[in-house]
């Protein structure tokens, strides 16, 4: 069974990973674990109180398929974690690592973005990390963009996202498909 690994930070932005996390886990049986920093609670920017199962240091990317990184309020107000460690560590074990929001940005941070195609919210987001040296392959796009194993969306994409990691993941098909097109019928 596929694992999931879904970091979460204060005031995350609760919508980004839910379609993800509802089609991986209800309808594909794929196992969703969630971290915050320390373990402990924390609050979505909706006012969900999430309790994890564990903290980003015992994440084992070797028993995990993909992390996953939601975006939210802590990087506006300065308080988001680094995740450069957490992320270098996923990508030595070749998992899928996925950012959306302000998240793909802080993948844009860790370096990782150099080198395949990528989006986010903007490319002044990724500009401002002094690790980030990829803007030839930004594709400013409302869509998710996935490019070997990582996969990034901007904020307003949470349907493209979840199909773009499920795909990656190797896990897209005629039931993920049924699953996830209901959400973005509205957009057609």
């Amino acid at each position: 069974m596929a694992r999931i690994a879904i970091a979460l930070t204060e005031e995350f932005a609760d919508w980004e990973p839910a379609l993800l996390a509802a089609a991986a886990r209800g309808y594909l049986g794929v196992e969703i674990v969630t971290a915050s920093p320390d373990g402990l609670p924390v609050t979505s920017m909706g006012g969900f109180k999430v309790a994890p199962e564990t903290a980003y240091d015992a994440l084992d990317p070797s028993t995990i398929d993909a992390l996953v990184i939601p975006g939210g309020l802590s990087w506006e107000k300065g308080k988001a974690p680094d995740f450069s460690d957490l992320v270098h560590r996923f990508r030595e074990k070749e998992r899928v690592v996925a950012g959306i929001c302000a998240a793909a940005s802080a993948l844009a941070g860790t370096g990782i973005l150099n080198h395949v195609a990528h989006t986010g919210n903007s490319l002044d987001s990724h500009q401002r990390y002094d690790a980030y040296d990829g803007s030839v392959l930004y594709r400013d796009q409302p869509r998710a963009v996935s490019d070997k194993g990582i996969v990034t969306a901007p904020g307003n994409s949470p349907v493209s996202f979840a199909t773009e990691v499920l795909k990656a993941l190797g896990l897209w098909g005629p039931e993920a498909e049924s699953e996830l097109s209901v959400f973005s019928a509205e957009h057609r």
